[in-house]
């Protein structure tokens, strides 16, 4: 087995018992791009000469410190909207194409400071808008398991790296799904923390009230890992929940006998796709034989969730996206313009793609005098609505199971030019990014050659009956 094959926990123990250098490591994932990356397309920046580097530094910790960072000599790889300092980081898009960061985002400090080697900076949607990473100025990244399928979106480039062996771990952002639906559709697992649980400084932001950081890796256990580091409080983050961040893998072996795990009726209706929803219940049944009790539940407000996802994102990104006029950072129009406002008009025609444009106009017009009120105001009333059927639910379980996508990996270009056929592959993940709470996708079998995600949905600050619910079911599937 090569040493790219590894899991981050596998390569760990390997590093301490001497086995292997960070060297070596590196190397191999380095030699995995070169092989890999006209295929699949994982990243907007390959970190070369950095990553050599780094891994250097952790032989030498290696040799010299008794107690070493717990990524020492480890390969991630990041999701190019997190800013990175010295490096290039372009959120995917044409308008941050030469925009290089004075500074480092929380997350890629706290991994960095753990001993990792950042070999990269990986594709996503433009500005993370999108759920198959074809809306990246830099280029489509297609899946590893069938190139002629996308990766999903918007951190395709995150899972796919992980999934073909262009990294160790990834770190990746979640606004809607982006996270959980390349994790399910390149067959890797994938977390999205709760709400406020990882700080978002330095995140090039979206829609600000839903974004999160997780992690993407092999395995749940890797995915445990890179989250014990980027989990915690910050004070740059207004948003940052300041409490205590549980040792993630300590539940992984606490096995599932006598969890409630909530079964929601809504999620398994009509547009399910019946292989996608055979695979799901072949897994509940996996879990139920190991001792874990099945609850049918019911989250009534479902139905409502990707028209409110859509005006509350779309608002939030028409705000977020006025600070790319072309006089402060990032591209500014070659056109001879007269005014601002006409510099202000070309850089952003120019700079920002068709579907960036698209959610832009949205949530202007959702914001706008005269449908403030009749959209965006009450989009907000029916997010407190689903939070509220989330809060019920829970009150009778300790956890849910439903799918990630009703859909299997689908076809390069097949979605693209029809946006409300694109905007309902998220129709099982957004609740959780109104509702604020923790999600993770696990690989649950295939239907061929492509595989199938199993989301589990958790509490607020509850990601370790996730993972552990995650962790059972990849020992036992």
């Amino acid at each position: 087995m090569e040493l790219w094959e590894k899991t981050a926990a596998e390569l760990i123990r390997m590093l301490k018992k001497r086995e292997v250098s960070s060297r070596e490591i590196t190397e191999s994932v380095l030699k995995r791009i070169e092989e890999k990356e006209e295929s699949t397309h994982a990243f907007i920046t390959v970190t070369r000469e950095t990553a050599l580097e780094q891994a250097d530094q952790a032989d030498k910790r290696l040799r010299k410190e008794k107690h070493l960072p717990p990524l020492n000599g480890i390969p991630v790889a990041v999701k190019d909207v997190l800013c990175t300092k010295g490096i290039r980081t372009t959120a995917g898009s044409s308008i941050l194409g030469n925009y290089i960061p004075p500074y480092d985002a929380t997350v890629v400090k706290r991994v960095l400071r753990s001993g990792a080697v950042l070999v990269g900076k990986t594709n996503m949607d433009e500005f993370a808008m999108g759920s198959s990473t074809e809306n990246s100025a830099f280029g489509v990244t297609r899946n590893p398991l069938d190139p002629d399928r996308v990766a999903g979106g918007s951190s395709g480039g995150a899972a796919a790296a992980v999934a073909a062996g262009e990294t160790i771990l990834s770190i990746g952002s979640d606004t809607g799904g982006s996270i959980r639906l390349p994790a399910a559709f390149c067959g890797v697992a994938g977390i999205k923390p709760t709400y406020g649980r990882v700080s978002r400084h330095g995140l090039i932001s979206y829609a600000s009230s839903l974004d999160q950081v997780g992690a993407l890796g092999k395995t749940v256990e890797d995915c445990a890992l890179l989250l014990n580091l980027i989990c915690g409080h910050d004070r740059r983050d207004t948003t940052s929940a300041d409490m205590e961040v549980p040792d993630f893998r300590r539940s992984l072996n606490k096995g599932i006998k006598g969890l409630r795990i909530g079964l929601p009726r809504e999620y398994f209706v009509e547009g399910i796709d019946p292989q996608v929803k055979e695979r799901i219940m072949a897994a509940v049944e996996r879990l139920s034989q190991n001792g874990a009790h099945i609850v049918d539940v019911s989250l009534p407000h479902t139905r409502y969730a990707i028209s409110t996802y859509y005006l509350v994102a779309t608002a939030e990104a028409s705000s977020n996206l006025a600070r790319y006029d072309g006089v402060k950072y990032g591209m500014r129009s070659g056109e001879e313009v007269t005014d601002s406002v006409n510099l202000y008009e070309a850089t952003r025609s120019e700079g920002f793609g068709k579907e960036v444009k698209r959610r832009i106009m949205l949530g202007t017009f959702v914001l706008s005098a005269g449908y403030y009120d009749a959209y965006y105001l009450k989009a907000q009333q029916v997010r407190s609505l689903i939070k509220r059927g989330f809060d019920r639910a829970f009150e009778n379980v300790d956890c849910m199971v439903t799918p990630v996508s009703p859909c299997l990996p689908f076809r390069v270009g097949e979605k693209i030019t029809e946006p409300l056929q694109m905007y309902l592959v998220d129709v099982y993940t957004v609740s959780l990014n109104l509702a604020g709470l923790p999600g993770m996708s696990v690989n649950c079998g295939m239907v061929g050659h492509l595989p199938v995600g199993m989301q589990i949905i958790g509490k607020p600050f509850d990601e370790e009956t996730i993972l552990r619910v995650a962790s059972v079911y990849e020992e036992i599937k």
